[in-house]
């Protein structure tokens, strides 16, 4: 997911992967940075300890450029709604 909106906007995109150990660590916690998994938009935390839907990281991304947010998915089978 991470790839494609990088395409997509013009933002640079930087992933931290550390052993879940180091995560619970009181170095960590001084660093006042979000519980791992999370997804961070300049200061802004999107998601902290769970996943988060490509749309809703795109409207935050918009938001943080400064562009409208995109349009909602379109849900049901082969995008039909219901």
């Amino acid at each position: 997911m991470m790839p494609r909106l990088g395409n997509k906007y013009d933002i640079e995109i930087e992933t931290i992967a550390k052993p879940n150990a180091e995560y619970m660590t009181d170095e960590y916690f001084e660093l006042d940075l979000p519980m791992a998994p999370a997804v961070m938009v300049a200061d802004e935390i999107v998601v902290e300890g769970a996943d988060v839907s490509e749309h809703e990281l795109e409207k935050v991304l918009c938001r943080h450029l400064g562009l409208p947010e995109p349009a909602a998915p379109r849900k049901g089978i082969f995008g039909r709604t219901r």
